[in-house]
């Protein structure tokens, strides 16, 4: 692998800091203390990695050292199939962990992607796990995430097991809108960074049934499709097709 494509920072020399970091309410040090985000900005970052579109953060099978958080772009996290085929297990924005995988076996369990440049400030695990000790709301904060991951594939779950395609398609979207706004972003206007045959794949749907989905709910009024810009028209109606309610 191109090691140039991760270039290190120091923290001293990222700009910016976990206690000034805008996405601070959203990542690992929420609900911390002023005096306890002041120390560990000493020590819980270790560097910051740039890498561009495609390029690859971690692969399957190799040695778990460190969480990521998504500071800037986005990512998708994918298993690939003894066929050859590439299964999509979730897409990562700002302010979200990846390589939690790993902790289990000590080794990740899926390749996690960048599917435009990106950055991700690297979080070494033992540092991770000492500071967790020695900061006890960081590590109940710490826990609250693997408690969300738990939820979120329990939801993944539900979504593959128990909707329609067009249901299993508006919840995506709903959900992805949903994160974006947290982050200060549009909640109604969103610019795919995955492709349809990504999102068929993460949602167990054909490239042919996510594509027919999209061309339904722009017939139907629930949204305005434009190459990969979404912008949702109708929420409420969305919300129903999730819900299951038809008019």
């Amino acid at each position: 692998m191109d090691q140039s494509l991760f270039r290190p920072f120091h923290v001293g020399s990222c700009g910016t800091a976990c206690s000034s970091c805008n996405l601070r309410e959203i990542c690992l040090p929420v609900g911390l203390t002023k005096t306890e985000l002041d120390y560990i900005d000493r020590r819980l970052v270790s560097s910051r990695r740039r890498l561009p579109r495609g390029a690859v953060l971690y692969r399957s099978g190799s040695p778990f050292e460190a969480v990521y958080a998504v500071w800037t772009g986005f990512f998708k996290t994918s298993l690939a199939h003894p066929d050859g085929r590439d299964q999509v297990t979730g897409f990562q924005m700002g302010g979200e962990l990846i390589g939690l995988d790993g902790i289990a076996s000590g080794q990740h369990a899926v390749d996690a992607v960048a599917l435009e440049d990106s950055q991700v400030c690297v979080i070494p695990y033992p540092e991770l796990e000492a500071l967790s000790h020695e900061v006890v709301s960081l590590q109940a904060q710490f826990h609250k995430i693997m408690s969300h991951e738990i939820v979120r594939n329990q939801g993944v779950m539900l979504l593959l097991g128990s909707m329609y395609a067009e249901e299993r398609l508006a919840a995506f979207l709903l959900n992805l809108t949903h994160r974006l706004e947290a982050r200060g972003f549009s909640a109604s206007t969103v610019v795919l960074r995955m492709s349809r045959e990504e999102i068929g794949s993460y949602l167990g749907l054909t490239l042919e049934t996510v594509s027919r989905s999209f061309s339904k709910f722009q017939a139907e009024g629930l949204l305005f499709v434009r190459n990969r810009q979404i912008r949702i028209t109708d929420p409420v109606g969305l919300q129903q097709l999730v819900d299951g309610v038809h008019a």
